[in-house]
């Protein structure tokens, strides 16, 4: 039974659309043809007709390959027409004899396959933060493009990503697999990579489906700990977090994953608000919901179902069409249609949107739709030939963040002496980050590699490790407890300082690449302290201690608490985890080959205190203003308030200065635009880019709004000396925002508008809204 606030809630709601951002209108199952949309219902209708009950559960069954699931087991539910789409399974070879059994089963439906593939599938990018960092559109497609072709050349059809969750606390460890903390960037991002994935038609031959994940709220799980509660107002909500799964959808997304969460204490796999009212009626989606990894069962755990049948009849009528993993479905749907507690037309409408995905996969028309002739098939599945190493260099770069530059210590010079030291600085495994999907971590260009690679025989370059990760034993054991993912180098911590020390006295230079493991940034891995660990900052006292020039180089998948690094270093480059070419890529911009021109997209807090600390807060009664440090305003007595590196924010090798904002007029009509611009200029001595970012307030309604939301921003690409004028439109719908009764409307009145090259760094103007 819903909640009444829900129920007026929808009511409400069908009233006006549920998308806040301009973004522009993409193709989606409405904009089929006619005559294809007739010719899809009556081959699916005509199918369903053919199939019994047992068929019909048996599409709704995704299966995952492994131990308990083995291969030989999954081809004889494939003959029994028992699985409706396999995952975890990423060769050709192997899907193609699972599909091979198609032939022998009575209706001759085929599964489809799917990967979590979120930043590359053989070639990896950097991880989805990464991505976001470049700010850089034409990159982020550049790389969805390349997952796509190659996830379709291993014969899969569907990749389970974007991962759209907006998230605002950095102890949760999926911040590393999403695009950060602002609504509009993530959106834009979402639609962008969506439409990297499929185009128009997720059945051509080097596309796949996308099936953006999760819905909904994921990323506002409280105290940043996984799998945990939401509780969140509607306006927020609507305004804040539900845009990038819907502009997703509005890139023509052709599947939902259902997030494992509750929603205001409804668990989202048994959430029909949200399956039905919000995705269904609202939005009017009609691709296919699958639930998250064993979700169905945990409805139990989560207390809202009795046993796993009460389960699987709650997610079914709730509106999730496929049970990953766990096969309640099948266990239970059989008898639960028996007693009367579920419907045939629940059953239908699931197999229905099963059989819908699979049609515009175009399995129908040949289940080796990506597959191929055996032909194809590679010779040797991790071939080098299968990579794209120049994209992938190309891209990293771009996601690269100069956080500091004292003295312009960067670019380094080829010359002289240059010591490598860190953990992570020869590690291929951890260049690669989380969810690196068929990525193999041979193949990756570790920093080391990188280095040499640029200098030749130009300078000398000594390393040593220096420390490891980690010397909590707690930690590290956590860190393998599925897989074998870090080694601990046995010597004592002492003796790996001690050769440090030793190496960064011979050299002119010391580069430390210091930081996380993938592993702790990832699903299941939330951290109550985001500093980086402490046998790696002792390594960092010693070499701050040599007085030799100290150079930081960051890998970590979320923001860390840096007050003490940025204290001692005098450069600190944030790299994420970079993919398949991330070493090179850092080179580039350690050497000057390449000039770095990321921004951060997610706020860096100066404490673990501070969080949740991001660019669009709300403002209070009580505002703090840190020219008046008053007692009795919001804020921190025993810490600088304010991030340590604000959203939006990046250094370059050169300078850029903005012009005063020039508005095209002081009034905006409803129905009229206004242009908000600058110049940029480059004033320094070498070419770069700079992201141009304008930020809105609404300074007075009915409730209270952001002090900032990004609403543009342009990447500018300036030689030295050369100026540009970066121009920004905007229209009364720009201005939009949900209330507390959920009404979509802008509201007359002052509007600030701040453009600059960070979220703070602003020139500021405004205009009167009619």
């Amino acid at each position: 039974m819903k909640p009444h606030y829900l129920i007026s809630a929808v009511v409400l709601l069908f009233s006006s659309p549920l998308y806040a951002q301009n973004v522009p209108p993409a193709s989606t199952n409405s904009d089929i043809p006619q005559s294809q949309t007739q010719a899809r219902e009556l081959f699916i209708s005509n199918l369903m007709k053919k199939m019994t009950l047992d068929d019909k559960i048996g599409q709704l069954n995704l299966v995952s390959v492994g131990p308990e699931n083995p291969r030989e087991q999954i081809m004889a539910d494939i003959r029994a027409d028992k699985v409706g789409g396999v995952f975890n399974t990423v060769t050709k070879h192997d899907i193609r004899q699972m599909q091979d059994q198609v032939q022998y089963s009575r209706l001759k439906i085929p599964p489809f396959y799917a990967y979590d593939v979120v930043h590359g599938q053989r070639t990896v990018f950097p991880i989805s933060l990464g991505l976001a960092a470049s700010w850089d559109m034409s990159a982020v497609a550049l790389s969805a493009r390349i997952s796509a072709e190659e996830t379709a050349a291993d014969g899969l059809n569907m990749t389970f990503s974007p991962m759209v969750d907006i998230t605002r606390d950095p102890r949760w460890g999926r911040v590393s697999e999403g695009f950060g903390e602002d609504t509009y960037l993530t959106s834009r991002l979402a639609y962008e990579t969506v439409k990297a994935y499929q185009g128009n038609d997720p059945s051509a031959p080097n596309n796949v489906m996308a099936n953006v994940k999760h819905f909904a709220l994921y990323g506002a799980v409280e105290g940043g700990r996984e799998y945990n509660t939401v509780d969140m107002s509607l306006s927020r909500m609507f305004n804040d977090y539900m845009p990038p799964y819907k502009a997703a959808l509005d890139a023509g997304a052709g599947g939902v994953m259902v997030a494992l969460n509750s929603v205001n204490g409804v668990p989202a796999t048994s959430n029909s608000w949200l399956l039905k009212d919000i995705l269904r009626d609202q939005w009017k989606f009609h691709g296919l919901t699958v639930s998250d990894h064993g979700a169905i069962g945990g409805l139990v755990k989560h207390g809202v179902a009795e046993n796993d049948r009460q389960a699987a009849a709650m997610a079914l009528k709730a509106g999730v069409d496929m049970d990953m993993a766990d096969n309640m479905y099948g266990k239970y749907l059989k008898g639960l249609l028996k007693d009367g507690l579920i419907s045939q037309k629940d059953i239908d409408s699931a197999v229905h949107d099963v059989l819908t995905a699979k049609w515009d996969m175009g399995l129908f028309v040949s289940p080796y739709r990506h597959l191929g002739p055996v032909s194809s098939d590679p010779v040797d599945t991790n071939a080098e030939s299968r990579l794209h190493r120049k994209e992938a260099r190309e891209v990293a770069r771009t996601t690269l963040v100069l956080l500091k530059n004292e003295n312009q210590i960067l670019p380094l010079q080829k010359k002289g002496t240059i010591a490598l030291i860190g953990p992570l600085a020869d590690s291929q495994r951890d260049m690669m980050g989380s969810w690196s999907a068929a990525g193999v971590a041979k193949q990756s260009i570790t920093v080391l590699k990188g280095m040499q690679d640029a200098l030749g025989d130009k300078a000398t370059l000594l390393y040593a490790r220096g420390a490891n990760i980690t010397n909590d034993k707690t930690i590290y054991d956590f860190l393998n407890s599925y897989d074998k993912a870090v080694t601990n180098d046995p010597r004592t911590p002492q003796q790996m300082i001690d050769e440090a020390v030793k190496t960064a006295e011979k050299a002119d230079t010391v580069v430390a690449v210091v930081g996380e493991s993938q592993g702790m940034s990832s699903e299941a891995s939330s951290r109550t302290d985001i500093n980086i660990p402490e046998a790696q900052r002792e390594l960092l006292k010693a070499l701050k201690a040599t007085g030799k020039p100290l150079v930081l180089v960051l890998m970590n998948g979320r923001p860390l608490t840096l007050s003490w690094e940025n204290d001692i270093s005098n450069a600190m480059l944030e790299t994420w985890f970079s993919g398949t070419e991330g070493g090179h890529a850092i080179a580039d911009v350690l050497f000057g080959d390449y000039n770095p021109s990321g921004k951060l997209p997610m706020t860096f807090p100066r404490d673990v205190g501070q969080i949740p600390i991001y660019n669009s807060m709300l403002n209070t009664g009580r505002p703090f203003n840190p020219q008046k440090p008053d007692k009795y305003t919001s804020r921190y007595f025993d810490t600088p308030n304010g991030p340590l590196f604000p959203f939006g924010y990046g250094l370059s090798y050169t300078q850029f200065s903005v012009s005063d904002i020039t508005l095209s007029a002081t009034t905006l009509a409803a129905k009229g635009d206004i242009k908000a611009s600058v110049m940029v200029k480059n004033t320094g001595k070498v070419a770069g880019a700079t992201v141009v970012q304008l930020y809105m307030q609404d300074v007075t309604a009915s409730i209270s709004r952001p002090v900032k939301e990004l609403r543009g921003f342009e990447k500018v690409y300036l030689r030295p000396g050369e100026e540009k004028r970066v121009t920004f439109s905007l229209e009364e719908k720009d201005l939009r925002y949900f209330d507390n009764q959920l009404k979509w409307a802008s509201q007359p009145g002052k509007f600030n508008v701040f453009v600059g090259l960070d979220s703070q760094n602003v020139k500021q103007s405004s205009f009167q809204l009619q």
